[in-house]
């Protein structure tokens, strides 16, 4: 028999033990990361912790002019000093001061907050450059003599033309037939290339998943127990295993947490 000791001065005294803590994120409901101190002071290593699946702020003012705009089937990109890192495809949504979405989450975990990040949307993935062009000028055609901004609900959900007729610096009442090829191709890069800078990640508060937690060779994976310690065990996001959006970090404190209980429960012969 083991006991255990709670800061209330409370015993609990058991043969076996899980871990079962949580990890860092949504601090509210209770998960404030007390269980990587308990672990490391009993020897455990803790690899570094850090939000993940989280929304992203960005630097520049005008996405709160999208606020709440939900995107669909758009593929975003992060780059980090020029370099593409990493992209995803699916549906997004921009916030007051970012944006978040089931891509972004994604995403989220391949930014480094220590260089430059930059975020590129390409509203139209299913188009290429060439083809995308040939579209706008049919539409422009078939508009005619309508003013610019009321030629663009075709391929662009009505709260953002106003963000990309203010960014292609073409002017709202010009006639479409008037639009020149230079102010066209501006058009098409902020449609294929709408490009947003990384100001940070939103954090814990609003983070699904902590990523880092117990090294995971000092596990047993069958079991969840611990390889340093004899009568201890773990389950979910306590341990250093993280994964996408989609169902995946609860399939995994599941897993966890019926190994764990499946053979802490076993008596020994």
């Amino acid at each position: 028999m083991k006991k255990i000791i709670l800061t209330n001065k409370e015993e609990i005294i058991a043969d076996k033990f899980v871990v079962c803590t949580g990890g860092k994120s949504y601090p509210a409901t209770g998960s404030t990361g007390d269980g990587y101190k308990w672990l490391r002071k009993l020897g455990h290593t803790i690899i570094n912790l850090s939000p993940s699946l989280t929304p992203v702020t960005v630097k520049e003012k005008i996405v709160k002019e999208l606020e709440g705009l939900t995107l669909k089937n758009v593929e975003i990109s992060v780059y980090q000093n020029g370099k593409k890192i990493n992209s995803g495809f699916g549906e997004a949504i921009f916030t007051a001061d970012g944006m978040s979405g089931p891509v972004i989450l994604d995403l989220s975990k391949k930014i480094n907050q220590r260089t430059l990040n930059v975020i590129r949307i390409d509203f139209k993935p299913a188009l290429s450059f060439t083809k995308l062009d040939k579209r706008i000028q049919r539409d422009f055609q078939q508009a005619n003599n309508k003013m610019f901004k009321n030629s663009l609900n075709r391929i662009l959900p009505q709260k953002l033309i106003p963000v990309i007729i203010k960014l292609s610096n073409i002017s709202p009442d010009k006639k479409v037939n008037l639009v020149t090829r230079e102010e066209r191709k501006k058009l098409l890069h902020l449609l294929k290339e709408f490009v947003l800078e990384v100001k940070g990640l939103v954090g814990y508060n609003k983070a699904i998943v902590t990523a880092g937690g117990v090294r995971l060779n000092e596990i047993d994976s069958k079991t969840m127990k611990s390889k340093l310690i004899d009568n201890l065990y773990f389950a979910g996001e306590i341990i250093n295993l993280d994964g996408p959006t989609g169902g995946y970090n609860l399939q995994m404190c599941w897993s966890t947490g019926y190994a764990a209980g499946e053979s802490a429960g076993k008596k020994k012969l």
